[in-house]
Formats: C-alpha cells, structure tokens, sequence
C-alpha cells in the first residue's frame, strides 16, 4: 500500500467520514486486519473560517500548505483536501510540495463523465456553489450547471456551520434538504452534486429524485484507488 496524507478539520465530522470510507473500502479489498496507510493534519477550523469570512485566501493557503509539508515530510506520497472550498488555493498547494495532490473536482467530473451525466446542479456552501473557478473546472469536464443560486448557499452556510461541523444535524436542516432537492429535480438537470463534504449527514444520498453525486465519497474512493495501486 501506498501512504495517502489527509489535510482535514475543516470539519473534523468530514474528516472522520474519510477516514471511515477509505479504512472500510481497503478492508473490504484486502480483508484480514488490513486498514489504510493515513498521514492526518488537523486543521483547527476556527482559525481557517476567520481566513474565509475575511476572504483572505493567502491566509487560508498559508495553512493548507503548511499541513500538506508536514504530512509529506511524513512520507504521504499522495495527498487529499478535506474539504471542497480549500480547493481554491489548490495551485497554491500544489506548488509548495512534490507529491501530487488529487483535486476533488477532477474525480468528480471524472465520475459523471464515466456516468454519461451532462447537465447537473451544484449544490453546497457559498464558497463553492457560487465560486467562478470551481464551477469552470467542473464545466471542463463536460457537464452543464444550474446557475448558482445565493439564497439557498447562505442556508446550506448556516447549516454546515451551525450544525453539521460540531456533529449535530437536525431534524430541520434535513427536510430543508430535502425539500430544496426536489425543485431543483424540477429544473430538468440529471443530477445533484453535493459540494460540501459535510452534507451527506443531512441528506439521503439514495434516496432521492435525481441522482446523488457525493463530493465526499467519490474523493475517498480516489484516495483508495491511489493507496492500492489503482491511480497513479
């Protein structure tokens, strides 16, 4: 196996859900006591969160590369960005270190390209539902998007800050989801993708209208796919 490094703790919830998907994937495809080789840098997210309400991204990236050093002086060979709004310092990362660094927007295009998905709606906080460059990297792949919608992002804001980055959905925050989901399945796209690795703890990825891409565990499956040979 190959050491795979994770850049978490924005939020710890969506970095305990990588840990579970990549250990449980690799047991199931090696079994015995066979668990992932993980290098961990925890970010602590108040101080990331004051860079972003700020919209500093200088500082943000100041604190992602500083994990992504560490984790490959560790010896991750590989890293994953726990998280889809870091992904706008990205190149920042990227420059800074030797290993390659596997985007989440690429393994998700990557997906629905697979899936022959052409028109789909983003869905996640403000920082990447209405972000310029993530929308572009994911038209690049060949898919359509719904315009970015302000009013539902600054809900799914309260609610990833409120709720879900200290482990407490609610009740409330679920059938909003839900609710939302069915009328953008009105909107005549194939599919959804949640663009915010927390949002999988409030809605049912399988049961849905439309089809469910989920940002989180498609970039732990690349992650597993790199530590078992499977992605260069």
């Amino acid at each position: 196996m190959r050491k795979l490094g994770l850049i978490g703790g924005v939020s710890w919830t969506s970095t305990a859900r990588y840990y579970e998907i990549i250990n449980n994937a690799v047991h199931r495809r090696l079994g015995g006591l066979n668990n992932a080789r993980l290098g961990i840098e925890s970010l602590n997210f108040s101080d990331v969160a004051r860079c972003l309400t700020e919209d500093d991204w200088q500082c943000a990236a100041g604190h992602v590369v500083r994990a992504a050093k560490n984790l490959e002086a560790g010896g991750a060979e590989a890293l994953l960005i726990c998280a889809n709004s870091l992904h706008r310092v990205y190149d920042a990362v990227t420059a800074e270190v030797s290993i390659p660094v596997i985007h989440i927007v690429d393994v998700i295009g990557a997906k629905l390209r697979a899936d022959a998905i052409r028109s789909v709606a983003l869905v996640g906080t403000s920082n990447v539902m209405l972000d310029k460059n993530y929308r572009q990297r994911l038209v690049r792949h060949g898919v359509t998007l719904l315009p970015g919608e302000a009013e539902l992002a600054l809900r799914i804001d309260r609610i990833v800050y409120d709720e879900l980055s200290s482990g407490k959905p609610s009740r409330e925050a679920e059938r909003y989801m839900k609710s939302e989901l069915t009328d953008i399945a009105k909107e005549g796209v194939q599919a959804v993708v949640l663009a915010s690795t927390e949002l999988e703890m409030v809605v049912d990825v399988s049961a849905n209208v439309l089809p469910i891409y989920d940002g989180t565990r498609i970039h732990a499956q690349a992650g597993v796919d790199f530590i078992l040979g499977e992605q260069a």
